[in-house]
């Protein structure tokens, strides 16, 4: 169990650096602006306080730390991604992973973005208030993509 955890673990990381990549690869090939975790940093404390959904978060009180708090959760939440996937596959996966369950799962887990993160930051279900909600989905599809193959590459290199 302790060496699923450590896998589990291992992976998620893995996994969030490679999405991170992706981001600074948007960045600099396509102009995509870059990731500001400040905002889910301030969403993160809100929701220790007890407040999940906000009209809009840049009108929620501000917090001194929110984007090093922003960077913990998105780590924390990949983290916590790779050792689900990790328990969930088992010992047979890390011995010969595969990438179709990796990429079912990262697909899967942007549901929580779309029916919770998003609408907690007050930008609607699966990012409908936004100016272009199809390019969020899209790029949330990406992202998720990424990170599964990045769940899947760092199982090759463990194992």
């Amino acid at each position: 169990m302790i060496e699923l955890l450590w896998r589990g673990i291992l992976i998620g990381v893995g996994a969030t650096v490679l999405m991170d990549i992706w981001a600074i690869v948007l960045n600099k090939v396509f102009g995509q602006p870059k990731a500001n975790w400040a905002p889910a940093g301030r969403w993160f404390r809100h929701i220790a306080r007890g407040k999940v959904f906000h009209e809009s978060i840049a009108a929620a009180e501000p917090y001194e730390h929110e984007l090093a708090l922003g960077w913990a959760g998105h780590y924390g939440v990949g983290l916590a991604y790779g050792v689900i996937f990790g328990l969930i596959m088992g010992t047979g996966w890390f011995i010969a992973p595969t990438f179709v369950p990796a990429w079912i799962f990262g697909i899967v887990t942007i549901a929580a973005g779309w029916f919770l993160m998003q609408p907690g930051l007050g930008l609607g279900w699966a990012a409908s208030k936004t100016p272009r909600p199809n390019k969020v989905r899209l790029l949330n599809f990406a992202a998720h993509t990424v990170f599964a193959l990045g769940l899947y590459g760092t199982a090759l290199l463990i194992r």
